[in-house]
């Protein structure tokens, strides 16, 4: 049994033992029962010691992936049957298959980075520094707007991107999607009227539901939002706010284009609305790009982002820019709620920003992300896969096979072992939908190129995992 272990990997060699061996399992058709190498051939084979071996093992027992028979080894266990599919219709299912995934399936869809793409060195420089220098980021609570060094240095930032704002405009938050529990409570009640763009954020969509916010739907388009669209919408209802992801959009990874942005910007103020411009992959672009919040807007934009897809999920560091008098009511929230934010984290945070790693970090994460986006679009372009756009930086891509065969790609998918994201879970109500969202950073392993080949023209589900098992 070769597991293919990967030394020079942040991801720890038991959790790569867990992995191999999961997908060995799937490749290899093994049912219930069948028997495992021992772990002392396991250990030869791949130069491993026997304990890791075994603590890997151990752990896949109790994750229900084998069973231990004394005096035989370990064999595999029968599968749970929430395990039955991997076709998720609702959010919730999808969100949790994607964190607990003890067989190790690729997670094709997923909205962040992977484990082996961190760099976790900086990070653990920046707390260490931390917890010698500066004893208070440790145990006393953060301000109601934030630390006072960590938005000093997103005031810079702001700026930079030609962004006005200034220090009392500036609210930290517990990542974007707190930044946005914040907005909707401040300035929406129930059965009030706003615009979401379809496809769209999946977890706003159930932000907004929760509130007993109406949603009204406007395409989004290449280019940002249909405006046609939209100014039939505004005809007919008039929403208090626009949600919208103008760079490297979630899911589709188009840009707002300047066109857009300033019919936007002339509704906004003729119609009477605020807009709401989520930008947490604005730090991924290479290229000029448009932002509402960078245009004259009197104070009818109001600016979130989070270090959380780029820095680290963990951190749970966000931020929004608004008017003063919006910043005073948020502020006020979420000091009721959650007595601020964390004060350790945006400490670690304001370290990495200020010493400029942050800065030499995400410039080698736009260069790999750039290289994988281009190789993803060239497979699925020689695989006759439609796609949406093809971006100009970002994460995302949005595709459908040529084929239109959704059930021949889900059963595809979970003989390969991979997680997809289908695109009812980008649409309020679940509509169904032959489009995926694609996370370029994954798309270079092995299960994901055989996916797509798969799914090309004139080939056979059957034809392509016998390949990848040869």
């Amino acid at each position: 049994m070769d597991l293919g272990i990967d030394r020079q990997a942040l991801v720890p060699v038991v959790q790569q033992i867990i992995s191999a061996v999961a997908q060995w399992i799937r490749n290899s058709g093994a049912s219930p029962g069948t028997r495992l190498p021992s772990i002392r051939q396991v250990a030869l084979d791949n130069l491993l010691s026997q304990s890791s071996v075994i603590e890997a093992f151990e752990r896949m027992v109790a994750q229900g992936l084998l069973v231990a028979k004394q005096g035989s080894g370990f064999r595999v266990a029968e599968p749970p049957p929430s395990q039955e599919a991997q076709w998720y219709e609702g959010a919730e299912r999808e969100w949790g298959a994607f964190l607990d995934n003890p067989l190790g399936e690729l997670k094709l869809g997923c909205g962040w980075l992977p484990d082996a793409w961190r760099e976790s060195d900086d990070i653990s420089y920046a707390i260490r520094e931390v917890t010698r220098t500066d004893t208070a980021g440790l145990f006393n609570y953060s301000t109601p707007l934030g630390l006072s060094a960590l938005r000093e240095q997103l005031l810079k930032r702001l700026t930079q991107a030609h962004i006005a704002s200034h220090l009392d405009c500036i609210l930290t938050t517990a990542g974007a999607s707190h930044a946005q529990d914040l907005l909707i409570r401040t300035l929406l009640k129930p059965g009030d009227c706003v615009v979401v763009e379809t496809p769209g954020y999946a977890n706003l969509y159930r932000q907004l539901a929760f509130h007993g916010v109406h949603q009204l739907q406007v395409p989004r388009t290449c280019g940002g939002p249909d405006i046609a669209a939209l100014e039939a919408l505004l005809q007919r209802h008039r929403p208090k706010c626009l949600f919208i992801n103008s760079l490297y959009h979630n899911p589709t990874g188009s840009s707002l284009c300047r066109t857009v942005a300033e019919r936007l910007l002339v509704l906004a103020r003729r119609e009477n609305f605020l807009i709401i411009e989520e930008d947490v992959f604005g730090d991924l672009q290479h290229s000029n790009c448009t932002r509402l919040s960078a245009l004259p807007h009197d104070d009818r934009v109001i600016y979130v982002a989070s270090f959380s897809k780029t820095l680290s999920s963990a951190l749970r560091v966000g931020y929004l820019s608004a008017s003063t008098a919006i910043i005073a009511q948020l502020a006020s929230l979420k000091t009721l709620t959650g007595f601020g934010t964390s004060r350790f984290a945006e400490t670690v945070v304001a370290t990495l920003l200020a010493n400029g790693t942050y800065r030499k970090w995400v410039q080698r994460l736009r260069k790999r992300l750039n290289t994988q986006m281009a190789a993803t679009l060239q497979v699925l372009e020689d695989e006759e896969w439609e796609v949406f756009v093809a971006p100009a930086g970002g994460m995302f891509l949005w595709a459908r096979p040529g084929t239109g065969d959704r059930s021949r790609l889900q059963a595809c998918a979970r003989r390969l072992g991979v997680l997809l994201s289908p695109g009812a879970l980008f649409h309020p109500a679940g509509e169904p939908s032959e489009w995926l969202r694609i996370n370029v950073a994954y798309a270079g392993d092995q299960r994901a190129l055989a996916l797509f080949r798969a799914m090309g023209p004139a080939r056979s589900t059957s034809t392509v995992l016998k390949t990848t098992r040869g």
